[in-house]
């Protein structure tokens, strides 16, 4: 059975796609679109991704009106958040330490719900 090797993408409807596109950039590191064939688009590292609906009515995306909500891996979480903070965006550091590990919550500028998530380390998982 042939079976995907990874996202390809993620595509997403916005009031003002040329500015939230320009957000994710500054402050996650996502580069824009390239406008040629020739330029290179973001790349990801390799990492585990999960791929998981969830309950159309839940609450752990916060905004009831949000379908989706995008989590994305980070080395270091607390690094990421004095950066994010220092831009004057509000990120919730959620204390709690999980097996797989460490969560904060954010949204673009669009209402749009973002979790970062920093893997457990293998050797903090012994």
């Amino acid at each position: 059975m042939q079976k995907v090797t990874g996202i390809g993408g993620l595509f997403f409807r916005a009031d003002d796609p040329k500015a939230t596109s320009a957000w994710y950039a500054e402050h996650l590191g996502i580069s824009e679109v390239p406008v040629t064939y020739e330029a290179d688009a973001w790349q990801q590292q390799a990492g585990p991704t999960v791929f998981a609906p969830f309950a159309a009515d839940t609450e752990y995306f916060g905004n009831a009106a949000k379908s989706w909500m995008l989590n994305l891996r980070v080395d270091d979480l607390d690094a990421m958040v004095s950066q994010l903070r220092a831009a004057g965006i509000d990120v919730e550091v959620d204390a709690k330490r999980y097996p797989n590990g460490r969560f904060a919550r954010l949204t673009d500028p669009e209402g749009n719900p973002i979790e970062l998530w920093q893997p457990m380390a293998a050797e903090d998982a012994e």
